[in-house]
């Protein structure tokens, strides 16, 4: 018996959205959590940007071993309990493979346990405080540590800018700009550097002249600054303005273009070291510099380096395991491929190094890579050997 064409056409479209479902099921679905809005947001659109174009560029060459890389990404808003929220969402009902984020390291140590004790992957990729990784074995990152950056920054405006006593300026009410000054205090300490002034500020903080007249009067060499670039961008500005004209010595919140854009012309003269530079003039580096400059008609800082190397560096672990389809299985089985990964993106050659909790046992993973110092002079980063 012949169907009748209508019947036939309808059984074809049918088979056709069966085998698109089908399809769809087969993506590997990866979680993004990011600070969109609020604050943080200057750190986390790049990121989202880096992990975007980093999945393009993996599902055109085909995805991983034929499936596609489908990211799920949520706003955590640079907050503690939007980041639980988010984490629980993509792990608990999203059902993610693993979860990339949150951005800052106040989120991450409210977020990750959640993770850990679903034993899910949490990769941070602009995570820098100290004891993130001490949270569990299924907590990564591939953003150096403060403790293993500003020891190499501080000694290069040593060498540069002939340093010989230095302020010292945090936030005090960050888990992120606290872990800094800590770093901060005990490298100034390891390289007998005095300190003249310490001096602290709060999130949200707008006027800092006072802690800055005070920094003026004992006349430091450089002014080593733990901040995020809300409070960060305008101390530079606020110091210029009152004819203070030393370096700044910045962490990993200072790291970004947008210091461009927030202290304009008073932006020269700070010092920061990552593993990645826009200056660096490897193949993979300008490889990634010139798509993500086409894409978004902007140049990437840091944090998008970091989030395109982040999903490379997790694409080379799934391609290493057997996905089944079935979570707690797949996430150990990720959680198992990825201490051993290296490789070589924007950001140089990388591998993990075991971190230990407080009790001295191993625990998460953190990144092994060799920092670059820059500083700033105009509009860029230029690199200091």
């Amino acid at each position: 018996m012949r169907q009748h064409p209508f019947i036939r056409s309808l059984l074809t479209l049918a088979a056709a959205a069966a085998f698109s479902a089908g399809a769809q099921a087969q993506d590997i679905k990866i979680g993004v959590a990011e600070a969109l809005s609020g604050g943080a947001a200057q750190y986390g659109v790049a990121i989202r940007n880096g992990f975007q174009l980093a999945a393009q560029e993996i599902n055109a060459a085909g995805g991983i071993n034929g499936k596609k890389i489908e990211l799920i990404i949520e706003d955590e808003q640079g907050k503690k309990e939007e980041a639980i929220n988010v984490f629980k969402k993509l792990i608990f009902q999203d059902n993610v493979l693993m979860v990339f984020g949150p951005t800052l390291s106040n989120s991450a140590l409210a977020a990750d346990p959640i993770a850990q004790a679903a034993k899910t992957v949490a990769f941070g990729t602009s995570n820098t405080a100290d004891g993130i990784t001490s949270i569990g074995d299924y907590v990564f990152r591939n953003s150096v540590t403060e403790a293993d950056v500003l020891p190499q920054t501080i000694k290069m405006a040593v060498k540069k800018a002939s340093v010989k006593k230095v302020a010292v300026l945090y936030g005090n009410d960050d888990v992120f700009t606290k872990s800094g000054y800590d770093n901060f205090k005990k490298a100034l300490e390891d390289l007998k550097i005095p300190v003249t002034s310490t001096e602290t500020f709060a999130k949200g903080d707008v006027d800092f002249k006072a802690q800055l007249t005070k920094i003026k009067a004992g006349n430091p060499d450089a002014i080593v600054l733990s901040a995020l670039l809300a409070e960060g961008a305008p101390i530079m500005v606020q110091a210029r303005q009152l004819g203070i004209t030393v370096p700044f010595i910045g962490g990993n919140g200072m790291n970004s273009v947008k210091v461009f854009e927030l202290a304009k012309d008073k932006s020269d003269g700070l010092y920061v070291g990552s593993p990645w530079s826009a200056s660096n003039v490897t193949p993979e580096n300008l490889k990634f510099v010139k798509a993500y400059t086409e894409k978004y008609k902007v140049a990437p800082d840091q944090f998008a380096a970091q989030a395109y190397d982040g999903l490379y560096i997790v694409t080379q672990a799934i391609k290493k395991i057997k996905l089944t389809g079935k979570l707690p299985a797949d996430r150990t089985a990720l959680r198992g491929a990825l201490p051993s990964v290296k490789w070589t993106g924007a950001t140089g050659p990388f591998q993990f190094r075991r971190a230990t909790d407080k009790a001295g046992k191993p625990a998460g993973y953190d990144a092994q890579q060799v920092p670059i110092v820059s500083v700033t002079k105009g509009d860029q980063f230029v690199i200091e050997k």
